[in-house]
């Protein structure tokens, strides 16, 4: 039997706590040896839970890095501290998974990007809502030709009153950005993924912080601070792709609409359309001279896309990231995907901060 992978964690806060450490805990892909957080007592608290009796505790993440016995490091930081992280973890050697945004800038994903090529590293980013099977029915139709060509789409991820109010969510320094960078990403992500389009030509974004400065918001997590709010509460990107395709993404924390949905995404092709709208898929298309649309059963129990793994997204998510390393399988969220879903959102911003389209050389 092969000797289990050792992790560590750097970042012990909500997202590793929600999602990294017990996906790796119910899977049993690794021993979680290492925990590593600014705040100590979080690091403590996140060994006693999920830790071995030798696992370390760490408040500084490049001591951590010293120990050559580590093999796995899992990025669950603030978005502006994950590409120099990322990037001092696969120097030492360390495979890593690192979690959505891949970075703050667009300039710092290519640069993780060209760390994990020079030292034959695995480098994957959170992008979990892949391994969703709604998402997964939707890849396999558009793969099998299903759609014809995709030329449309939107990418939703639109919140009424939805604004985190914890952690560094409204601080721009650290975060890079609000719902765009924090949600838009996940539903540009699968959108292009479907799509299997990585070639945009140029964008045009707006974002507006029009609501941060309102009271009594009827926020689902109770009234922000207006002087913590220092991104946007909405954004828009037209992106257009190379082969003519167009992608409108919508996003907010904030926003006076009735029409809400996340990390969802519909797609338009010359054969049908496919959309998961409401987490149902959807697909519509004229067959024998009518209309039909058609609503596949999704059942979560069966659906095993890669290997016979089936079980919630961040199980699936961790145990191909695992395989990969251990196995040799493919990844399923390359890091030259996450790259470009970094640079198309950060084109965004910049089109909305000139008022010009933004045109990818």
């Amino acid at each position: 039997m092969s000797k289990k992978l050792r992790t560590a964690i750097i970042g012990c806060g909500g997202i590793a706590n929600g999602k990294h450490m017990p996906a790796i805990k119910s899977t049993g892909v690794a021993d979680i040896v290492a925990f590593c957080d600014i705040i100590e007592e979080r690091a403590v608290d996140a060994k006693n839970r999920y830790g071995t009796p030798d696992s370390k505790v760490y408040t500084d993440y490049k001591e951590l890095l010293k120990d050559e016995s580590i093999d796995v490091v899992h990025v669950c930081t603030p978005n502006s501290s994950h590409a120099p992280i990322a990037i001092d973890a696969l120097n030492a050697g360390k495979h890593v998974l690192c979690e959505k945004p891949m970075a703050k800038t667009a300039a710092e994903a290519v640069a993780m990007v060209e760390a994990a090529r020079k030292n034959n590293r695995k480098l994957s980013i959170g992008y979990q809502n892949r391994f969703r099977p709604d998402v997964q029915y939707m890849k396999r139709a558009a793969e099998a030709g299903e759609l014809g060509e995709a030329y449309f789409a939107k990418a939703h991820a639109i919140r009424r009153r939805a604004v985190p109010t914890w952690g560094v969510f409204m601080d721009e320094e650290k975060q890079g950005g609000g719902p765009l960078i924090d949600i838009g990403t996940h539903a540009l992500d699968m959108t292009l993924w479907i799509m299997d389009n990585y070639k945009p030509k140029y964008v045009v974004g707006t974002t507006y912080r029009k609501l941060a400065d309102q009271t009594e918001t009827g926020n689902a997590w109770g009234d922000w601070d207006p002087k913590e709010f220092t991104v946007e509460d909405s954004a828009f990107g037209f992106v257009v792709m190379e082969n003519g395709a167009t992608i409108i993404l919508e996003s907010s924390w904030a926003l006076n609409t009735l029409d809400i949905g996340e990390a969802e995404c519909s797609i338009s092709g010359t054969l049908a359309g496919i959309d998961n709208r409401g987490g149902k898929v959807k697909v519509n298309r004229a067959k024998y001279g009518k209309l039909s649309t058609e609503t596949p059963e999704l059942s979560a129990a069966g659906v095993a896309f890669y290997e016979g793994i089936s079980g919630n997204p961040q199980e699936m998510e961790a145990l191909t990231f695992y395989n990969s390393i251990t196995k040799g399988t493919p990844l399923v969220v390359e890091p030259e995907q996450a790259c470009v879903v970094s640079q198309i959102l950060e084109a965004i911003y910049i089109s909305a901060k000139t008022g010009k389209p933004y045109y990818f050389s």
